[in-house]
């Protein structure tokens, strides 16, 4: 079953009442909410995504409530468990769909250790991966999702999660978190885009989330070959520059930017080692998304990934 197959007062009663089960990728989460913000969130933004009413098992329990502060009445607050835990303090209700999102990807870099965890977007064109590690203010979310409304398959916004096994990014395909003028820009870019509820003064500004295309959550079980690896960088006003990067460069890079380098030693070491071996890697910086896009388009499969194909 699909989210938009149930009315908006189903899944309210579900999320309110026994909970949502939500697959996302390789995770189940288990889903519970009294906040119409969440439930707002969800049928908008998670709408093309598989999810259930009951469950064996699920990987994340997440509950997401109001509470009322008992010496300032007028004060509404959100308080949030996962598992049993809570992982942050409470938060304003009207940022409670940003909070559930920060809570998700927590989730993911605080226990799915099974995976190589890059803080990095990958979009995906032709089966084969482009990631963008970069730190926060890099114009990496408002480039991915640029990118994802011009042809390019999202996999992820926010946490690149590489298969040990087959050296592959595995898709989440989440929602794309922008704040404050990037929401604008994108709006203005693509006007067709389809943006969930404004989380106001979060400690990221005035946030909100951006859905993901149809087709990219579709083909959320397929997962890509990484074959570009893009640090990105935004600089208002100037040219666009694209610069190679050595192997050696980009795999300390990649390294700062991974999740879980430290914790998975030498087969994290061997993991990115086959990740960078196999993929070109550059600096970017842009100005005007439309030749960002264009750059990105140009892109040419690296020798070690054609060979294999």
């Amino acid at each position: 079953m699909l989210v938009s197959e149930l009315s908006p007062a189903k899944l309210a009663g579900c999320l309110n009442g026994p909970g949502l089960y939500l697959s996302v990728g390789p995770f189940l989460y288990h889903l519970k909410s009294n906040l119409s913000d969440v439930v707002k969130g969800i049928s908008i933004l998670y709408r093309d995504f598989t999810c259930s009413e009951s469950a064996e098992f699920a990987d994340f329990h997440v509950v997401l409530q109001r509470r009322q502060n008992l010496f300032r009445s007028f004060h509404r607050e959100v308080t949030v468990l996962v598992d049993g835990d809570s992982p942050s303090v409470p938060l304003p209700v009207n940022q409670a769909f940003a909070l559930l999102e920060g809570v998700l990807n927590w989730c993911v870099y605080s226990f799915a250790h099974q995976y190589f965890i890059v803080h990095a977007a990958a979009i995906e064109r032709d089966g084969l991966a482009a990631i963008l590690p970069a730190p926060p203010g890099s114009g990496k979310s408002t480039l991915c999702a640029a990118l994802v409304h011009r042809g390019w398959r999202l996999l992820t916004d926010e946490l690149t999660l590489i298969d040990p096994t087959t050296a592959k990014v595995l898709p989440l395909a989440r929602p794309v978190s922008l704040k404050d003028e990037s929401l604008e820009v994108i709006r203005r870019f693509a006007p067709e885009v389809v943006i969930g509820p404004i989380s106001p003064n979060t400690v990221k500004g005035n946030v909100a989330h951006v859905r993901p295309s149809t087709e990219s959550v579709r083909k959320i079980n397929v997962s890509s070959r990484p074959a570009w690896i893009v640090f990105p960088k935004f600089r208002s006003g100037g040219k666009l520059s694209a610069t190679a990067v050595s192997k050696s460069h980009a795999l300390m890079r990649v390294a700062d930017s991974a999740v879980n380098y430290s914790t998975l030693g030498a087969n994290g070491f061997e993991i990115l080692s086959q990740v960078i071996d196999g993929t070109d890697s550059f600096d970017f910086e842009y100005s005007d998304l439309n030749d960002a896009i264009a750059w990105f388009d140009s892109l040419v499969c690296p020798p070690a990934v054609a060979e294999t194909l």
